[in-house]
């Protein structure tokens, strides 16, 4: 479906909008709930890629597919190849079947893992057959995704000896290990986590728990960029957030200070105000513990003015599309000049943006999302607009609710 989106009627925007919980949190409370069902989980994501975990978990023989999402792949994997008695294929999309996962497979096959590639080698799908996994030492690359490194950390409890991993170089995910690490540990799973050296403990029993999944900081991004365009005495108050979040794409509310949002935490709430004008004209930002914010920071650049240099992105181009690629051709549309490498992306300033463009979205959620908040400043098209179900289902809803304007075309 294309959707046109035009401006608000004002830019000094007021708005409340409420916000399902993370994906990250939830795919991780659902892969440990079925581990250890005595615990419950509420606010879980309404996305579709929760769908499909969910829809994965409940299965034990046959094919699985789960569509575009990333996550569900890589959790499953770990989940199927420990779980003794399934028979499963575990496939996905065409673009799922580009992605690669050799370096999981090659890390649970050294755990005993029975796991064999059904078209191409090294990636998906993939025919797994679950099993007691003897072994429990394995090493990793430091630089790789950490849902690989998540993904072992997550079935690590349910191991006879639990999981001694080592990570080989600089680690560049410290934050989505921190956060799969504090899960355990609030079910009273034992980890240690010193250099690059990561240890968790078995278990077996885990008591009663309730968790409550905070809101996503992904989503709260494209809310962060709209208040930056908007009008200074703007606000938009998102719930439900905790100022201790574990979440690495928190780091937005020190990054969008340099673009004059400040943010206030409340109780189960923040609230977003544009309270200035950006001091600098050249905005700088390593984001190897947030890439998925990449793309909304470069366009909260392009729509007002500024230039920019993103680094940290080497996760980017095996997303589901090559993420950097993909802003290139979009934002260039506009009239902008872009430069990537394998890494990095830049931006030149750019005054005027070209009117009426359609934005291709690469059957990538983040691609349609990070581009809307452009419609404060010029009205555009969005091919494939209902991609943005794989993790947040209601985004078109609350940007209505915001004041844009969004028609089917």
């Amino acid at each position: 479906m294309k959707l046109q989106l035009s401006k608000p009627e004002s830019n000094l925007l007021n708005a409340d909008v409420t916000i399902t919980g993370s994906k990250s949190d939830t795919n991780r409370l659902l892969l440990l709930q079925s581990v250890f069902p005595s615990i419950a989980v509420a606010n879980i994501s309404n996305s579709d890629d929760a769908q499909v975990m969910q829809e994965g978990l409940a299965t034990t023989a046959g094919e699985v597919d789960i569509h575009h999402a990333g996550t569900a792949m890589r959790f499953l994997t770990s989940y199927f190849a420990s779980s003794p008695g399934m028979a499963v294929l575990l496939t996905g999309s065409k673009r799922m079947k580009q992605r690669p996962i050799q370096v999981l497979v090659d890390a649970l096959r050294t755990l005993g893992a029975d796991i064999s590639y059904a078209e191409n080698e090294g990636y998906p799908p993939l025919r797994i057959k679950g099993k007691e996994l003897e072994e429990s030492k394995v090493s990793l690359p430091a630089n790789i995704s950490s849902q690989y490194i998540s993904s072992l950390l997550l079935i690590a409890p349910k191991l006879p000896n639990g999981l001694e991993l080592e990570l080989v170089g600089k680690i560049t995910s410290v934050p989505y290990i921190n956060m799969t690490l504090s899960l355990l540990n609030a079910l009273g799973i034992k980890t240690h986590f010193e250099g690059n050296q990561i240890r968790v403990y078995p278990k077996t029993h885990i008591e009663a728990t309730n968790f409550v999944v905070e809101s996503d900081w992904s989503a709260a991004s494209y809310f962060y960029s709209i208040t930056a365009m908007a009008e200074v005495g703007s606000e938009i108050r998102l719930s439900s957030y905790k100022e201790a979040s574990l979440q690495g794409d928190s780091a937005l509310v020190k990054i969008y200070q340099q673009f004059g949002v400040q943010t206030t935490f409340f109780e189960h709430s923040i609230s977003l105000k544009k309270v200035s004008i950006p001091e600098k004209e050249h905005i700088v930002c390593e984001l190897s513990n947030a890439p998925d914010i990449a793309q909304t920071i470069a366009v909260s650049c392009l729509g007002m003015g500024l230039s920019c240099h993103l680094t940290g992105l080497h996760t980017l181009p095996i997303k589901e599309t090559d993420r950097l690629a993909a802003m290139k051709t979009e934002l260039e549309k506009f009239g902008a000049s872009v430069t990537i490498d394998h890494e990095s992306l830049s931006l030149a300033p750019l005054e005027t943006l070209r009117e009426n463009q359609t934005v291709a979205t690469y059957n990538d959620h983040r691609m349609a999302m990070a581009v809307a908040p452009l419609a404060l400043k010029v009205g555009f098209i969005v091919n494939n607009a209902m991609v943005v179900s794989k993790s947040y289902p209601d985004f078109w809803k609350d940007l209505i609710k915001v004041g844009f304007g969004i028609a089917k075309t």
